[in-house]
């Protein structure tokens, strides 16, 4: 099985002075490449929306669009056409922006997220997503009932192999989920934006972590630290992550 994780925005934000990167995973399944969130697209680097370039600015973004995940794949000399599904954590720009450049792909996702996209019933939720991701209409799969148990979190099943499940893990967005998929002998879990940056759960009071990133903040630090053998990706990580991965 081959799975790669991939920087598909950096991030040098001013008010932390962090480094960053938002994880991208390439998985090969029985289905072709599966992309676990997109990060940009090649849109929010050649005309992006106003409220996208608020926040590159407020972020530190700043235009690169070799980051996209169509131009990696590219350099990888890996068709695009061969990503033919991928899954989201949520559909904040950072990292469901790339999604105009696959425009063929299932595109799985809670449905409580998609709804959200579709009847904001907040503020928050009416600014948080950016339309043109989704200007092209994409071929949503809707998931909502969990079906398994993944050490003790609820897991709905996707239609691939090897094994991949959708984890609730709602609060940041009102259908976040992580995604967890089965290696050989093993699992990775991306975490998305349930987890701080690098899952680094002491550079945030836990208080402001739980504001932002939801409530599963404490579940999931202690599962990091019961569970060593498990590989874990947060949806943003020190850009030296990249470097060694």
């Amino acid at each position: 099985m081959t799975i790669q994780i991939l920087n598909c925005a950096s991030m040098f934000p001013w008010f932390r002075g962090w480094h960053t990167g938002a994880a991208c995973l390439l998985v090969g399944t029985d289905r072709g490449y599966v992309l676990v969130d997109t990060g940009l697209g090649l849109h929010d680097h050649q005309s992006p929306s106003t409220w996208v370039r608020f926040h590159r600015w407020n972020f530190g973004m700043h235009g690169a669009p070799g980051e996209t995940a169509v131009r990696q794949l590219e350099r990888m000399n890996i068709p695009p056409e061969q990503v033919r599904d991928i899954v989201l954590s949520h559909l904040h720009f950072d990292h469901a922006g790339g999604l105009p450049d696959f425009p063929w792909a299932q595109v799985h996702v809670h449905r409580r997220e998609y709804e959200a996209l579709q009847h904001p019933k907040t503020w928050l939720e009416r600014y948080a997503y950016d339309p043109k991701d989704f200007q092209h209409q994409p071929d949503w799969v809707l998931y909502d009932q969990p079906t398994r148990n993944w050490f003790g979190f609820d897991a709905i099943p996707l239609p691939l192999l090897p094994n991949i499940f959708l984890i609730p893990l709602i609060g940041h967005t009102s259908g976040h989920c992580g995604v967890a998929i089965h290696l050989e002998n093993n699992w990775l879990f991306y975490c998305g934006d349930a987890a701080p940056v690098n899952l680094d759960f002491h550079a945030t009071p836990g208080w402001q972590s739980r504001i932002v990133l939801g409530k599963h903040v404490d579940r999931i630090q202690a599962f990091t630290r019961d569970h060593p053998e498990i590989q874990f990706v947060a949806g943003h990580m020190w850009l030296s992550f990249f470097d060694s991965h």
